[in-house]
């Protein structure tokens, strides 16, 4: 009797045995049929599943008999359950399409480094803001771009006037002089050109912006040692789009916007027009516009040619004509006299014309031309002084791009002009400058192994009045596995002076020599940096991704603003150097309708001059971002915000208050149309709360260093329509 248990007790383990099954499938994108690496399958109830590999395939052994639910998840894709009876009939692979979240920044092409590649497969570290999150930072200033950058992590939005709201950008704590702004790839918004480019451009006609953190000069020439900022503009699809904004403000702020585009067989276009309206706002009531008077116009029509399905070209210009006051609250108001006389007036016209040419030659190789023509005229007025003058750049350039499974090679040339004649000179000479830079580059991306991607570059830049500059760059991307990727990089960069940085800015350019270019060598920089980027899912519905980014840059010879014996500004070249280094963490948690991101900035930015070491100013060493997202999609959106400011060096030797700020988001949407409302600064921080902005009587005011928000609490709200 007990041999007979025995042999049935083999005979059921023998029957079990040989009912285990296996299952194989390939993982893809619904929309795009892209195979999707990374994805999870888990059978549930049982300790089996697996993750695909770099073909998109996945095999999972050993299924018992009977019906099993296997779970499928993607960070980026919406969970998939796929109900089977094992055995099946067939041993085929099958194949399984997941949905993109709508978020998902893997499929996102960037430009900015001017490879074909997606954010994913790119050595080169670059973060996007797109879609969803590009919309809803629309809503809270849809007039300019300050807010989109601003609440980046590592991103700090500098005033450099407390009175007509100018603001320039820093990347990791550097001067906004290093950070190159782009549009498409064209170098729009330099030199003179660069004052005011933060309050003059609207996102409502962007796709996405690119941001490359740290060297980026060995792409695009002098200018981009702290960053590059590309502005990737929307382009025609088959579908038409026709979007309209209006928002008005609790300051009486106006804007309206416009943008229409389409593609028509062998035609397309897109048009974006705005006007923006400020009115003078003294919300501290101490007789100094925080949000100064202005009237903006905007236009920027561009045609696009398709003469075939391998050639494109496209062309365009755009226009920006401005009047901008702020100053005394009363002499804005038609109600000056001796006592309330100051104010600070600036007159903008910006032109600029684009053109584009893309020839696919084969299914490898690719040649593109662009070359875009830019005038810029701006005059700024203070009592008993003007400051004017006139900016004229050129931009040429043809790459060739050979791509193939495992590389890709991109070469160009390019030229690159920029002229400014100054008017209306008072006593200081004129700050005319004339520069040319030819400029040839060559960019290898490799791919090794499957999981190992390698990119180095290098430019040679001749400058006629600064000499050659030899810039290399490497950085390396290396997938340690589905879940978790590591990034590594660096480079060399270059400045070419100009009188037009944040301190000269600051003083409307009085009695500011021009440079001496005989003795004045160009800024020159060393950077890298490092990144992990993890991402799982802990749930089924519960997602997490963390990145962090460790940076270092430095600056040799800077040039510094001093004031000399005469009471005039020269530009000194001290032995020295200014470094940074720091983290920055982005923490994303999503779950159901819920996403929670924050994100940590550490900065810790230094002047080393003569042996001495002293803190940079205007740097928050400490930042937090916090932001919290309710959204049930084309439904509802719900945002709430808070961020933290650390305590900041001033320029005078003092130390600003440290603060917080907190804002609140909500949007309704319909089919065609949506309305919001943002409460902006929901704590009314301001610093004329709890610090002056200015010294001496208010006919003749002093200005301190702006370190804080001077506008305070702003609610704003409006109608965007979709048709």
């Amino acid at each position: 009797m007990k041999n007979f248990i025995l042999l049935l007790v083999a005979l059921g383990n023998f029957t079990v045995l040989f009912a285990q099954n296996n299952f194989k499938a390939i993982l893809k994108n619904s929309e795009t049929n892209q195979i999707l690496i990374g994805v999870t399958a888990v059978i549930q109830n049982t300790n089996l599943g697996g993750i695909t590999d770099g073909n998109g395939n996945i095999e999972i052994k050993n299924i018992p008999d009977g019906q099993q639910t296997i779970l499928f998840t993607f960070v980026g894709y919406e969970p998939k359950t796929k109900q089977l009876t094992f055995p099946l009939n067939s041993d085929a692979i099958v194949a399984v399409f997941l949905e993109s979240e709508g978020e998902e920044l893997d499929d996102v092409v960037i430009t900015s480094t001017r490879s074909s590649r997606t954010i994913s497969n790119i050595p080169t570290r670059v973060e996007t803001i797109a879609g969803e999150e590009l919309d809803e930072k629309g809503n809270m200033k849809p007039g300019d771009i300050r807010m989109l950058l601003n609440e980046s992590t590592g991103i700090q939005t500098q005033q450099t006037s407390a009175t007509s709201y100018n603001s320039s950008i820093r990347i990791q704590g550097l001067d906004g002089k290093y950070t190159q702004i782009i549009r498409d790839g064209f170098p729009l918004y330099s030199g003179f050109s660069g004052g005011l480019s933060l309050m003059q451009i609207a996102p409502l006609d962007l796709k996405q912006v690119e941001v490359i953190k740290g060297a980026s000069s060995t792409l695009y020439g002098g200018g981009a040692i702290a960053g590059l900022v590309n502005l990737v503009s929307k382009t025609p699809q088959e579908e038409r789009e026709l979007n309209f904004i209006l928002n008005g403000t609790s300051a009486l702020g106006l804007d309206v916007s416009g943008f229409y585009s389409q593609k028509f067989n062998k035609v397309g276009t897109t048009v974006f027009a705005s006007y923006n309206h400020g009115t003078a706002y003294d919300p501290a009531d101490i007789g100094l516009t925080a949000i100064p008077k202005f009237n903006r116009f905007t236009i920027n029509p561009k045609l696009y040619l398709y003469f075939n399905e391998k050639t494109t070209l496209h062309l365009g210009f755009n226009n920006v004509i401005e009047n901008r006051i702020g100053g005394d609250i009363e002499y804005i108001k038609g109600n000056g006299d001796a006592n309330h006389s100051y104010f600070e007036e600036n007159k903008t016209n910006r032109f600029s014309t684009q053109l584009g040419f893309d020839r696919i030659i084969d299914e490898q190789t690719k040649f593109t031309f662009k070359n875009s023509f830019s005038f810029y005229d701006r005059n700024i007025t203070v009592p008993n002084y003007e400051f004017s003058g006139k900016q004229f750049s050129s931009f040429v350039e043809a790459n060739y791009n050979v791509n193939t499974d495992k590389t890709e090679w991109i070469g160009g040339l390019n030229l690159w002009t920029d002229q400014f004649t100054q008017e209306k000179i008072a006593s200081t000479n004129a700050v005319d400058y004339k520069h040319t830079t030819i400029g040839a580059f060559v960019q290898n991306t490799w791919n090794p192994k499957e999981n190992i991607a390698l990119e180095t570059g290098l430019r040679l830049d001749y400058q006629n009045e600064y000499g050659v500059f030899l810039l290399p760059r490497i950085s390396a991307l290396y997938t340690i596995s589905p879940k978790l990727s590591a990034r590594i990089g660096g480079g060399l960069g270059y400045k070419t002076p100009t009188v037009f940085t944040e301190d000269a800015e600051r003083i409307q350019f009085q009695n500011v020599l021009p440079i001496a270019t005989n003795t004045t060598e160009a800024e020159k920089s060393i950077g890298g940096n490092f990144d992990l980027n993890y991402k799982t899912h802990l749930t089924d519905q519960l997602s997490l991704s963390i990145n962090s980014l460790f940076f270092y840059t430095k600056v040799n010879k800077p040039l510094v603003l001093v004031q000399n014996s005469d009471n005039n500004y020269e530009f000194q070249q001290p032995d020295g150097n200014i470094d940074t280094k720091g983290i920055e963490t982005n923490i994303k948690l999503s779950y159901q309708d819920f996403k929670l991101f924050i994100g940590y900035t550490l900065a810790d930015v230094n002047e080393h001059y003569n042996g001495n070491t002293t803190t940079f100013p205007l740097v928050a060493k400490h930042r937090l971002n916090n932001v919290l997202m309710y959204e049930i999609e084309d439904k509802l959106k719900i945002g709430l915000e808070a961020y933290y400011f650390s305590p900041q060096k001033l320029n005078d030797g003092s130390t600003g208050k440290q603060y917080w700020l907190g804002g609140f988001m909500i949007e309704k949407l319909w089919e065609h149309f949506s309305i919001f409302i943002n409460f902006e600064n929901i704590t009314d921080t301001r610093q004329t709360k709890f610090d002056n902005i200015y010294s001496g009587t208010i006919t003749n005011p002093t200005f301190r260093d702006i370190y804080a928000p001077v506008d305070g609490f702003v609610v704003n709200g409006g109608l965007k329509i979709k048709l």
